[in-house]
């Protein structure tokens, strides 16, 4: 099992505690210290007042803080769990992740996911119903400019005469998010990875994507991943992500169900020294 461990930047609140370049910088390099695996931060560009009153959150521009994560750092991976792709235009999308892939030194996890907060699509112009068709396309192109030259592109949405970005990067992998079929289908036809997570029916129609509330229905979702990998034949491994239900769960019986990573925050920590001992006791635990 590997673990990626939350960086609060949403804790707006306490901006010197968790906000600033500093303690970004000073917290990524405690999650490589305590030996685990990666780093990870959230994507809200443009969040609307009644969704963060209803219990929303900030985030900060996921390349941006990585990108101080990743000066901290040697080792730790660079996780967005989720960026929400299809907010972008695949080409610049494609060179921030790059960029943040080669000056990292090819630590990037570029976990991405279609969206849900329709306010949000609206405020940064892009049309909400076509999300799904926006993140396939913008996966394909984004694969497209960090391999090829000369990328030709004539679509509804995009048109070029050819585009080339160097340098480019070591292969991103791409862990697809959300719960349903669909978001499953996407990361087995698509991606390297599927991050489905714990959703309680209440936040099932908010998020827009189906509930997860236990174990039994992890391992349903799973065994279902596994044989759409078997029905197309795909030959390479599907890495899984998963954060776990309950603090005091048994973290082995993830791994026994087949997920290969974990996502954990200490998202209840108030100061810096807090959520450094709330870390050191996780580590602590795992190893």
């Amino acid at each position: 099992m590997r673990y990626s461990v939350g960086l609060p930047v949403d804790h707006v609140q306490y901006p010197d505690e968790f906000v600033t370049g500093d303690a970004v910088a000073k917290m990524a390099a405690a999650v490589e210290a305590a030996g685990l695996d990666a780093v990870f931060v959230t994507d809200h560009p443009a969040p609307d007042d009644r969704w963060l009153a209803g219990g929303g959150h900030h985030a900060s521009e996921p390349l941006v803080a990585l990108a101080f994560a990743a000066a901290a750092t040697r080792r730790v991976m660079l996780h967005t769990h989720v960026y929400i792709a299809a907010y972008r235009n695949p080409f610049l999308a494609a060179k921030g992740v790059a960029t943040l892939q080669n000056m990292s030194g090819g630590r990037v996890i570029l976990g991405v996911a279609a969206g849900y907060l329709k306010p949000e699509f609206a405020a940064l112009g892009v049309d909400f119903d076509s999300r799904n068709d926006r993140l396939d396309e913008t996966i394909r192109l984004m694969r497209r400019a960090w391999i090829e030259d000369s990328v030709q592109v004539e679509s509804d949405r995009y048109r070029s005469r050819g585009v080339t970005q160097l340098p480019h990067p070591a292969p991103v992998p791409i862990w697809i998010g959300g719960n349903s079929t669909a978001a499953m289908r996407r990361a087995v036809e698509l991606g390297d990875g599927w991050s489905p997570f714990p959703n309680p029916p209440v936040m099932a129609r908010a998020v827009k994507t189906p509930a997860i509330t236990n174990l039994d229905e992890l391992a349903t979702r799973l065994a279902a991943a596994r044989a759409y990998v078997e029905e197309l034949g795909r030959p390479e491994p599907l890495t899984i992500s998963f954060s776990p239900f309950a603090r005091d769960d048994d973290l082995s019986r993830y791994a026994e169900l087949g997920v290969d990573w974990l996502t954990v925050g200490f998202n209840e920590c108030t100061t810096r020294a807090e959520w450094l001992d709330r870390l050191g006791e996780f580590a602590a635990r795992v190893r």
